[in-house]
């Protein structure tokens, strides 16, 4: 063994559990158990090696270590690719589809949490070999730890809109929840399975940005697909009126949300919504790009 041996193996250790960590498999169901998982461990294995060699490297004056870091950046793009083309194909037999935005967003986090775990060994193996102190390199891969899950910590929907439950209501052909229409059913077989297994919920945007951020689609789609996986759906292929939708008020930006779930549970189904994601695709800063503007003139 030489000097730089159990830098580059705690710097290993320390990447590789941050990977682990952020690599979760919850209602959605994907990365998927245990395929799924094994792809996205062997990657972050080879991220944090990367990286923790990336140190010892440059102190030798080998700098092909950096070559390997910029074919690693062009792997892990590769990955990106990967999971977008998988998940758009899987998304073909949904009951309720992710939508594009939504997949793009899985496919970017997939990506950037591979480079998060090269910079948490990098920075782990760099503070042993500089204080020659195991405690060091684990205190400073401590912290860069806690500083990447910050990074992945995104927002939810409840944090930019208020969610409320509100009955279901036809006037005439039309479906109503609260004053925003959804779509026209005639057929009163199906209105009635619509009574009886849909919900309705109203998302009311807590700011400008909230409500551009809920008008897009890829937005609504996502909140539709994620109540879906987690409730389940009272739909079939060919049924076209058990369709779970989100519409909007124009007036005032509030969002009509109808699920179909076959748990008939108001205030689960509220956490639900409340729980899925902003895609950053769908987020929109135009107020902080209009004072900025403003400080400028």
């Amino acid at each position: 063994m030489n000097d730089y041996t159990y830098p580059i193996l705690l710097g290993v250790i320390v990447g590789l559990i941050t990977r682990l960590l952020m690599l979760r498999t919850d209602a959605r169901q994907y990365p998927s158990r245990l395929h799924g998982k094994i792809i996205h461990v062997a990657m972050g294995f080879i991220a944090a090696a990367l990286g923790a060699i990336a140190i010892p490297s440059i102190m030798k004056k080998d700098f092909s270590a950096i070559t390997f870091l910029t074919l690693a950046a062009s792997q892990f793009r590769d990955v990106r690719n990967m999971e977008r083309n998988t998940l758009q194909e899987l998304d073909e037999f949904e009951l309720v589809k992710r939508g594009n935005t939504y997949i793009e967003g899985i496919a970017m986090v997939f990506e950037s949490r591979n480079y998060l775990a090269i910079f948490t060994s990098f920075a782990t193996t760099f503070a042993y070999l500089a204080a020659n102190s195991v405690y060091a390199g684990l205190a400073v891969g401590l912290v860069s730890f806690l500083i990447s899950r910050k990074l992945m910590t995104g927002h939810k929907v409840r944090d930019i809109a208020d969610i409320r439950h509100v009955p279901l209501r036809f006037e005439g052909a039309g479906l109503y929840i609260d004053n925003i229409y959804i779509m026209n059913i005639g057929l009163p077989a199906r209105q009635d399975e619509i009574l009886k297994y849909g919900m309705g919920f109203v998302l009311t945007p807590k700011s400008m940005d909230a409500n551009i951020t809920l008008a897009n689609l890829g937005q609504r789609q996502a909140i539709l697909h994620d109540a879906s996986v987690a409730l389940g759906v009272f739909r079939d292929s060919g049924t076209p009126a058990l369709v779970p939708l989100a519409k909007r008020d124009l007036n005032d930006g509030r969002v009509g949300v109808l699920i179909l779930p076959q748990e008939q549970d108001p205030e689960r189904a509220a956490r639900v919504i409340g729980q899925v994601p902003t895609l950053e695709n769908a987020i929109r800063k135009s107020r902080q790009a209009l004072n900025k503007e403003n400080e400028r003139t």
